[in-house]
C-alpha cells in the first residue's frame, strides 16, 4: 500500500498530477537540450585541421572550399568582394539546394 500525504483522494490525485507534469516537462526539456547540443556539435565539429572548410592559398592566389569541392584562382578579387566572392556564394547555394532536393527525394521514396 502507498502512503498518502492527504486524506482527500482529490488532493492526492492533484498532487500526483502536478508531479507527473513536472517530470514529463523535465523529460521533454532534457530531450530538447540533448538534441540542440547534438545539433551544435555537428555544426561546430572538432576543429581538427582535417575539418577544413575553406583554404586561402596566397602564393597561388587560390581559394578552395573543401565542403563542396570548389576552387577558384581569384583570391585577390575574392578578398575585395566583387563578383569573385559571388561565385563562391553561388556555388554554396547550389550545393545546399542540391542536398535539400536529394533529401526530399529520399523522403519521398522512403
Amino acid at each position: 500500500m502507498s502512503q498518502q500525504d492527504e486524506k482527500s483522494q482529490h488532493k492526492n490525485k492533484a498532487k500526483a498530477m502536478k508531479v507527473l507534469r513536472a517530470r514529463l516537462y523535465e523529460l521533454e526539456r532534457s530531450k530538447l537540450d540533448a538534441e540542440r547540443a547534438q545539433n551544435r556539435r555537428s555544426q561546430i565539429g572538432t576543429g581538427d585541421r582535417s575539418e577544413r572548410i575553406r583554404t586561402y592559398n596566397f602564393p597561388q592566389g587560390r581559394v578552395t572550399d573543401h565542403r563542396i569541392g570548389f576552387t577558384t584562382h581569384q583570391l585577390p578579387y575574392v578578398l575585395e568582394g566583387a563578383p569573385a566572392l559571388d561565385e563562391i556564394i553561388d556555388a554554396l547555394i547550389t550545393d545546399y539546394q542540391t542536398r535539400q532536393l536529394a533529401a526530399m527525394q529520399e523522403e519521398a521514396h522512403a
